[in-house]
């Protein structure tokens, strides 16, 4: 018999049957019920229901071999060696939360493209050890990004700090705001894409979503940093403000309005995607988390967090503050 004691609020309040699930990622449904159901999980030495919650101080005991215990814990799992692992650009970090420039080419969560190169969130965890882990928590990211998408992402590194934040970005109380470059001209120097957008049934690439008046409702208010010319091309420097949070709603509504970022592989124009790739080395959609602001979710204080921009995006603003014009 094994026994394990609630002692983090991060794991209490929470039925019974959800934390089994968490505890035993390995453990097959069918599985963990019947554990539950026939008393070889209890609490407090006593057979509860699925839907009993769970208090700090309870002691859960598993009327288990070792080798079922291991097994369900998925510790008997032989892991792939990631292939990649870069140093974290950590833009603020208390004892609640952090959050981190994400660079391109970093997916957030592992399994994400079918990749196995260390993941954003496993980098996190890497970085700050078990320190906050608990029996069924661990540092969680808030949002997601594209993996090609760089800048602000936020980590909430307790429970309770990442049900405030949810419960923000559900409100709208978390403002995004992102940077593009994007290949043309909007229709004016401010404005707001209301442009509906629908999930593509079945897609075969990372293309998931486009404008249709089927679609859900996303709204991007915009405004237009600068307009400039690269080797002739109209280029313009934009800040984008998520109000909707739909899959790829910027990358989408630019280029329905006639402004497709630079270098996006799916929705961008390929002929000139390739023409600033051989000439400026842009492999990637220059779009940029620049902005985050929150509460925070023990201070109650605002948080105004900036990602600064990467090189690819320098290289390109450069020829807006310069005034160049490359032939």
């Amino acid at each position: 018999m094994k026994t394990i004691i609630i002692s983090e609020s991060s794991d209490a309040d929470q039925r019974l049957d959800k934390f089994i699930k968490k505890f035993f990622p390995s453990a097959p449904l069918g599985a963990l019920y019947k554990m539950i159901r026939t008393g070889k999980i209890k609490v407090s030495k006593k057979k509860k229901p699925l839907s009993y919650r769970l208090n700090i101080h309870d002691e859960i005991q598993f009327f288990l071999t070792d080798d079922e215990f291991k097994t369900f814990r998925g510790q008997q799992k032989i892991q792939k060696q990631p292939q990649k692992k870069r140093d974290l650009d950590i833009l603020y970090q208390d004892d609640y939360l952090l959050v981190i420039n994400k660079p391109a080419g970093v997916n957030v969560h592992p399994g994400d493209y079918k990749s196995d190169e260390i993941s954003l969130i496993q980098q996190v965890h890497d970085f700050l050890g078990t320190k906050y882990n608990t029996l069924t928590f661990k540092p969680s990211l808030v949002h997601r990004i594209d993996r090609d998408t760089s800048g602000c992402i936020l980590v909430a590194l307790e429970k309770k700090t990442l049900v405030d934040l949810l419960s923000q970005l559900q409100n709208h109380s978390i403002t995004k705001i992102y940077h593009a470059i994007g290949y043309g001209k909007l229709p004016g120097m401010k404005g707001k894409l209301t442009n509906k957008i629908l999930r593509i049934e079945n897609a075969k690439n990372e293309a998931k979503v486009q404008v249709s008046e089927k679609g859900q409702k996303a709204i991007t208010h915009y405004s237009v940093i600068s307009n400039f010319k690269v080797d002739n091309f109209d280029i313009s420097h934009i800040e984008c403000r998520l109000e909707t949070g739909r899959t790829h709603q910027i990358r989408v509504q630019l280029l329905f309005n006639n402004c497709p970022i630079l270098g996006d592989k799916q929705y961008g124009n390929k002929k000139i995607n390739s023409y600033f790739r051989r000439h400026f080395d842009i492999s990637r959609q220059l779009l940029h988390a620049r902005k985050l602001e929150f509460f925070h979710p023990i201070t109650r204080k605002k948080i105004q967090i900036e990602a600064p921009y990467p090189d690819d995006l320098n290289r390109i603003i450069s020829f807006s503050q310069s005034g160049e014009n490359t032939v």
